[in-house]
């Protein structure tokens, strides 16, 4: 099971084109030891790195398209839409944030 860890860092995280996930489709496929020497992946800091700025971005998406709303430049729907993704978006960074928290936590307690 830890010889699988190592291979982790071979993953290469791809913008979603579908509206799918980036995480959940590079998570799909098993990485093989092959795979890990001959290839470079996102490190673990710049993928989160990179779903900060998305979530970033999406939550000031929100923000423009509500301002257009109020100057009568943008409907109900696309509102919504906006509001919506942003919810979505930032549950998603705060539940990730909470894994990383508890994981380190658990690390912290773990004696050497």
């Amino acid at each position: 099971m830890i010889s699988g860890i190592g291979n982790i860092g071979a993953l290469q995280l791809k913008p979603a084109t579908d509206g799918a996930d980036a995480a959940t489709g590079a998570l799909q496929g098993v990485v093989s030891p092959q795979a890990a020497t001959d290839t470079v992946g996102t490190s673990f800091a710049e993928a989160l790195s990179q779903a900060a700025s998305k979530t970033v971005n999406t939550l000031q998406n929100a923000e423009q398209v509500s301002i257009q709303a109020l100057r009568g430049d943008a409907d109900t729907r696309q509102v919504v839409d906006a509001v919506m993704s942003a919810q979505q978006a930032l549950q998603t960074t705060i539940a990730i944030r909470d894994k990383v928290v508890s994981a380190y936590l658990e690390i912290s307690r773990m004696s050497i």
